[in-house]
Formats: C-alpha cells, structure tokens, sequence
C-alpha cells in the first residue's frame, strides 16, 4: 500500500480520537484501532516510514501514539 494512503488513514484515525479529553486515552485509543484494524503488513510500512522520514506527513498525536506503542503494534 501506498505510504500516503498510509498516513492519511492514520491520520483520520487520530484526529477521530484527538478529541477525547483524556490525551494519554487517545493515544492508547489510536494504537488499539491500528492493531485491530490494520493488517502487520500495513503497520509494518507505517513504521518504516517513521524509520525513513520521522513521521513526514503524520499528525503529532499519531507520531506520539505509534512511537509509545510500538511494541504492541509490532506484535
């Protein structure tokens, strides 16, 4: 899949949770959607191209939420 494809996804993800008022809640939120719904393979690309680029592209609160959960989505 396209990383732009990617990282729009993710970010229409994040700022669905961004709006919680309980940040430390949405970032657990936006890792739990993306373990869930996306495939390893799709998690996979997602995190080389935070490796490649530092998250060009991705909103912080989705940066944040996949580099604090990373071990998880990597399972």
């Amino acid at each position: 899949m396209d990383n732009s494809k990617l990282v729009r996804m993710a970010n229409q993800i994040g700022a669905f949770f961004a709006a919680m008022p309980d940040r430390a809640e949405a970032l657990q939120g936006i890792a739990q959607h993306i373990h869930r719904f996306w495939e390893p393979r799709m998690r996979r690309d997602l995190f080389a191209h935070i490796d490649a680029t530092n998250g060009d592209g991705l909103d912080e609160i989705v940066t944040v939420a996949l580099r604090e959960h990373r071990e998880e989505l990597a399972a």
